[in-house]
């Protein structure tokens, strides 16, 4: 079982009803898509913050890394990242990566709650 997050760049929505919208228009274009594109600058520049703090699961030797798949940066298509993690570090990894997000002027949406985070 894994928590997942989204992460995107653009203006943070302003209603409660916009979010889901916004990351199913996104997901069904950069992830449902057949169309790969790199990630872009921001967005590279996010993952890289995150193995910062905890490496690919990839390179995980010693069983740390809560991304439940790797590498992580495959998961980012232009200005998404639609990154799932492990669940039983799901409440740290996804408090940093939204915060982080927040921190880097980009929007992550929380999956399961179907909502905005921080």
């Amino acid at each position: 079982m894994s928590y997942d997050l989204a992460v995107w760049e653009g203006d943070r929505p302003a209603d409660d009803k916009s979010p889901g919208r916004i990351f199913s228009a996104l997901y069904d274009r950069y992830v449902d898509s057949e169309v790969e594109e790199p990630a872009t600058e921001r967005i590279a520049a996010y993952v890289a913050a995150l193995l910062e703090r905890w490496c690919d699961i990839t390179e995980d030797e010693e069983d740390t890394s809560p991304w439940s798949t790797g590498p992580l940066i495959g998961e980012a298509s232009g200005p998404f990242i639609y990154f799932p993690m492990r669940w039983s570090m799901a409440e740290e990894a996804s408090a940093y990566a939204a915060a982080l997000a927040e921190s880097m002027g980009l929007v992550c949406f929380d999956v399961q709650q179907d909502r905005i985070r921080p």
